[in-house]
């Protein structure tokens, strides 16, 4: 049996920090390591390449000329409270800001969601009047709180 091989690779544009940023997404999750770095004409890194819980990704030198937007964010999806106030503690470390309903920016203005696994199930809660509920209490939160979620759907 063959491993199948990831054909789409996100790359992530840096303005002179894809070195630091892909060190840093790096000592947020287990399994993750860079693999390679190509170097460019500064003397810092044009491309870094890089596996978060084994999912490849490319930081790229390019410049200043472009800026992450909320059009696009990284999801991650927590098992426990404890595991989601990790990651969101840890993801807006060193400048990070909160968002609203579980996004955040980190230092390098990249967006992350970071989400209870169960937060779909509540959700869609067949009962429409519960569904409303956690949708009510997930608006009025940043970091998402999973027992209150879970109160709302009750």
């Amino acid at each position: 049996m063959t491993t199948p091989t990831q054909t789409i690779t996100p790359c992530l544009w840096f303005d002179g920090q894809a070195e630091e940023a892909a060190a840093f997404y790096c000592s947020v999750f287990e399994n993750s390591r860079i693999t390679s770095t190509s170097p460019g004409p500064n003397g810092k890194a044009l491309v870094v390449v890089f596996e978060l819980d084994g999912l490849r990704f490319q930081a790229l030198n390019g410049g200043p000329q472009f800026k992450f937007t909320e059009a696009i964010s990284m999801s991650i999806t927590c098992q426990t409270q404890a595991e989601l106030d990790e990651r969101w503690q840890t993801l807006l470390s060193g400048g990070g800001q909160e968002g609203q309903c579980g996004w955040l920016k980190d230092r390098f203005g990249l967006s992350w969601q970071v989400v209870p696994a169960g937060l779909g199930r509540l959700m869609s809660n067949p009962d429409p009047v519960k569904a409303q509920k956690v949708m009510t209490a997930l608006l009025a939160m940043k970091k998402l709180v999973i027992a209150d979620l879970e109160r709302a759907a009750q």
